[in-house]
């Protein structure tokens, strides 16, 4: 047989179009991811050394975001931005960001009372150094699980987003595009 999977409705192999797919639909995943954790782990290292009205601006910014069904959110960003693969990637990740805004900051919480970071502050070293030498290398392995997860949610909303039409257009070998079609 010529065609394993056969033919879409203009003729291209299905097959071929599932495997091309996959390339973007992962790095649609992975750039999402990215922003996501850049955006969220600055957010909660700020947040949760500073406190105070930092943390408290940056917290309830994240709870409104949470406020909203991760999907909503991404239809609005790419209602106001358009559709095309940057602006899934960027609607993808932005919603994502409050998730790992939280684990950093819980991490920065519990980690800046610890001996170590006292002692940083004690011998004089500046809060950027404590951010960047003591605290961020101690927070990863949340932010390593976190990472993991969300290139699953990412990936379903980015596909959500092309189903609906909103995402990658065609002819471009997307996942959701190739399903709505």
């Amino acid at each position: 047989k010529e065609h394993l999977l056969g033919t879409d409705d203009v003729g291209r192999d299905v097959l071929s179009r599932i495997i091309g797919g996959a390339g973007i639909s992962l790095q649609i995943m992975l750039v999402s991811v990215v922003i996501a954790l850049g955006i969220g782990t600055v957010l909660g290292l700020l947040g949760g050394y500073f406190g105070g009205i930092v943390d408290n601006v940056l917290m309830r910014l994240m709870d409104i975001l949470l406020a909203f069904p991760s999907i909503f959110l991404a239809i609005a960003i790419i209602a106001v931005l358009g559709s095309g693969l940057f602006n899934v990637m960027l609607a993808s990740g932005l919603y994502t960001v409050p998730q790992f805004a939280r684990i950093v900051r819980a991490s920065v919480l519990y980690l800046k009372e610890r001996e170590f970071v006292e002692s940083a502050r004690a011998a004089g070293e500046s809060d950027a150094a404590i951010i960047f030498r003591y605290i961020l290398p101690n927070a990863l392995a949340p932010l390593i699980v976190q990472t993991t997860l969300r290139m699953a949610a990412v990936l379903l909303t980015a596909s959500g987003l092309s189903f609906l039409g909103l995402g990658v257009q065609p002819p471009a070998p997307e996942w959701g595009a190739m399903l709505a079609n």
